[in-house]
């Protein structure tokens, strides 16, 4: 067992392992605004190719996702978490080399391969060195450093692309941010897995069986998510909104920070299925919003680029909100042997919707534009939060264990 009082939330592995997860995510998503600029500028790909390419790396994720979680709860979690950190960190070094898109498809696949390694084995891990009862205000601020990268990360890639104009520049950035993140992972103190009995194979050692119907709710939530991630450069350029997109992802970052000064505590007491349902509410609110805004430009182009960014502070808010509390859901569905499953089946509903909205968001904005795109994505949000809760919230409360 760590030597660290398990009473206490933020120990010094409680820290490092935030400071690495913050790390990891943000070589990630340094790159994931300026890639689909580089695949179109360096290989000529239309939006429809980006889309099918970039999609490559989430499928990868979500194939080995139920692998790595079988393999975590069997094993000790920490090697398992450092050999794939080390693995996801080396391959931002062919990204400068490859010259064919083929080539540069086939990296996307292994980085993906490791990413979704690294993030189920580590989010996994962060539960083991937590206190139970605070594990809704821990995994907030897991999250946060999680969720600061989604925002700082894009903003910094683009940053770097508007002012060095030098692809190679970026991705030596992330692969630097990689290895100061593996330094910290590696000091993570993490508690010996006891001896687990060999149990038969089935379907639920690799996939959470009760955590289906949240799952559900949580893929059709990523959709919108992982258009506006990847194409918000490309939207704001179609309806001329001009400015930093930068300032975009620095607002969602501020809306993320707020939403967890009150959110974990809220998870902590019992309240999942409301945090739920209020930051899902928030995302139908937004992504409506989104799908004016190319009306909105074209007559009132100040408006819309208010609504943009003000827009931006509120998905900070809502999915800032939503991370933490069906992380929780799922755990609180497993038993203490199957919370590697649980954290997978998590990050795999939250991967394929991601996966879905890069694959169809761009071969959908380029025949209809990013406003239907949007209302679609909006109208999904509302079947989540509809779902969730006249199905899902008397599932869980039926249901869940702790």
């Amino acid at each position: 067992m760590t030597d660290e009082p398990k009473d206490k939330l933020f120990t010094k592995s409680f820290i490092c392992a935030c400071i690495g997860n913050f790390l990891l995510f943000m070589g990630f998503y340094l790159l994931l605004p300026v890639l689909p600029l580089y695949l179109i500028n360096m290989f000529h790909c239309s939006k429809a190719e980006v889309g099918i390419i970039l999609s490559c790396y989430t499928i990868a994720a979500l194939a080995v996702r139920p692998f790595s979680a079988f393999l975590a709860d069997k094993f000790n979690r920490k090697p398992l978490y450092l050999f794939a950190y080390a693995i996801f960190v080396a391959i931002f070094i062919s990204y400068p080399l490859v010259e064919l898109v083929l080539l540069f498809t086939f990296m996307r696949v292994l980085h993906g391969l490791a990413f979704g390694m690294v993030t189920t084995t580590g989010n996994t891990l962060i539960v083991d060195i937590m206190p139970a009862s605070r594990r809704g205000e821990g995994l907030g601020y897991f999250g946060v450093a999680n969720n600061l990268a989604m925002a700082v990360g894009p903003m910094i890639g683009l940053f770097l692309h508007e002012t060095v104009a030098s692809y190679n520049v970026i991705f030596y950035t992330a692969l630097l941010s990689g290895i100061l993140g593996f330094f910290f992972a590696s000091r993570i103190k993490a508690p010996k897995k006891q001896k687990v009995v060999c149990e038969p194979l089935s379907f639920d050692r690799f996939f959470l069986i009760k955590g289906f119907k949240a799952g559900l709710c949580l893929l059709l939530l990523a959709i919108p998510y992982g258009i506006t991630t990847s194409y918000i450069a490309l939207y704001a350029q179609e309806i001329h909104i001009l400015g930093s997109f930068g300032l975009f992802f620095s607002l969602m970052a501020v809306g993320m920070i707020v939403s967890r000064t009150f959110s974990g505590t809220m998870v902590d007491k019992g309240k999942i299925p409301q945090v739920i349902t209020y930051g899902s509410s928030i995302g139908v609110l937004v992504f409506f919003v989104f799908a004016s805004l190319g009306p909105v430009s074209v007559n009132h182009i100040q408006i819309a680029s208010f609504l943009f960014y003000f827009v931006a502070l509120l998905l900070g808010v809502g999915y800032g909100m939503l991370f933490p509390a069906y992380n929780t859901l799922f755990v609180n569905l497993a038993p203490n042997n199957r919370r590697a499953t649980a954290s997978s089946t998590y990050l795999t509903c939250w991967d394929v919707g991601i996966g879905l909205g890069l694959a169809f968001g761009g071969s959908l904005a380029e025949f209809s534009g990013f406003p239907l795109t949007y209302f679609i994505g909006a109208v999904l949000v509302s079947i989540s939060t509809i779902y969730f809760v006249r199905v899902v919230t008397p599932h869980y409360n039926s249901n869940k264990l702790r």
